[in-house]
């Protein structure tokens, strides 16, 4: 990766080459992959959820309402996730673009 290590008594110091536009656009690029398989286990815990709520209510532990209730505060839930993960990956984004 064209590192050289430089020894200094007892400190090792690597002078890494400030990124390139090409290096900056791949990370980017894994930024947003790592998003997307953020989202997709978010979505996938709600899914869960909801199978475990669905179950729940057709065995009689919860009422309609209360598993209604519980599926939207699942929903609000995964909302605030999904939003927390796309607010972390646009600054992140943004901190690699800067130049």
């Amino acid at each position: 990766i064209g590192l050289v290590p430089n020894m200094d008594g007892a400190v090792v110091r690597l002078n890494i080459p400030p990124l390139t536009e090409e290096r900056r656009k791949d990370l980017v690029k894994q930024v947003h992959r790592r998003m997307e398989e953020a989202r997709v286990e978010i979505r996938n815990l709600r899914r869960e959820g909801a199978d475990q709520l669905k179950k729940e209510e057709h065995e009689g532990v919860l009422g309609t309402d209360e598993a209604r209730r519980e599926l939207e505060q699942l929903q609000r839930v995964t909302d605030k996730h999904v939003a927390d993960v796309d607010r972390v990956g646009a600054a992140k984004e943004q901190e690699i673009l800067e130049v």
